[in-house]
């Protein structure tokens, strides 16, 4: 079974679940620190994995790190240590909320700016570029890259809308050097 498989099913019946239970908002707070925490801390994994702790021992640290979470999505982190599949808990949170993030018509959208962007700003991007990919707003992740030179880069799943300064002299080139 590949990767992306078990994410989609781990995270289906957890939303799934979460709907059931009027949790939805809540429990897409709750993995979202739990795919941040994984992710910042990349160790985490690499101990759950590790041969030498028995499952019990990574169950009672997972336990300990996400103590303050729902318990059925601390119980979903359990089952997927129990069925060795540690390694998928950032795909599983990632599945859990694009089914959220369908439900609501938001999309997950990186922005690449030369400097922070207000709150305005962020606004009319998501209005922007929401209404290109179909949906009704975009949670947009600022990220400060100052080799833009000026301009935006918008990644929206797996489309790229490159409006910034870089992109256009990058552009400008290869037309001029074909």
């Amino acid at each position: 079974m590949s990767k992306n498989v078990v994410a989609e099913r781990y995270g289906l019946a957890l939303y799934q679940l979460a709907k059931e239970q009027n949790q939805v908002n809540k429990w897409e707070e709750e993995v979202r620190v739990v795919k941040k925490s994984v992710k910042d801390n990349p160790d985490l994994i690499t101990l759950l994995s590790s041969p030498n702790l028995t499952i019990q021992q990574k169950k009672n640290v997972a336990k300990d790190v996400f103590a303050k979470l729902s318990p059925s999505i601390v119980n979903t982190i359990m089952l997927l240590i129990d069925r060795n599949r540690q390694d998928h808990i950032v795909d599983v949170a990632s599945s859990f909320i694009e089914y959220a993030n369908q439900d609501h018509g938001v999309a997950e959208a990186t922005v690449y700016s030369v400097r922070a962007l207000t709150a305005s700003e962020t606004e009319a991007i998501s209005a922007t570029f929401a209404a290109k990919v179909g949906r009704r707003s975009l949670n947009i992740e600022n990220i400060v890259d100052s080799e833009l030179l000026g301009g935006i880069k918008v990644s929206i799943g797996n489309r790229i809308f490159d409006g910034s300064l870089r992109g256009q002299l990058d552009r400008l080139a290869k037309t001029l050097t074909t």
